[in-house]
């Protein structure tokens, strides 16, 4: 499977992870959220991985804007219908993935895509 980055062209951690593999020539494929969100499936791999409670971005405008941290809430219905809540960027591979600025998991992405 290749390797995909979700994010935002305006996600400064984004433009960097894709600056990171680019710089390495490891393929990718962005996903970009604003356009296209995030799937049921895509989201539940992803979760695996890193798990759902890490998935959310606490510190992000949008979180502060919505009053979540005021609230009891599913943070998958959340981030099904507001992908913005989103940490970005994710790096995802197979059932590999990372949420957030991680360049060591990122070079570990990089390194099993040249092996």
């Amino acid at each position: 499977m290749a390797l995909q980055i979700f994010g935002t062209r305006k996600c400064a951690a984004t433009r960097k992870a894709e600056r990171f593999f680019k710089e390495r020539d490891v393929a990718y494929h962005f996903v970009d959220l604003v356009e296209k969100g995030i799937s049921a499936g895509e989201l539940d791999a992803i979760a695996a991985a890193v798990g759902l409670g890490s998935l959310i971005d606490e510190g992000s405008k949008r979180f502060k804007d919505r009053g979540l941290a005021y609230m009891d809430y599913d943070p998958r219905e959340e981030i099904l219908s507001d992908p913005s809540l989103l940490r970005t960027p994710i790096v995802r591979e197979g059932r590999l993935a990372a949420a957030g600025e991680d360049p060591s998991a990122w070079a570990g992405f990089a390194e099993r895509s040249r092996s």
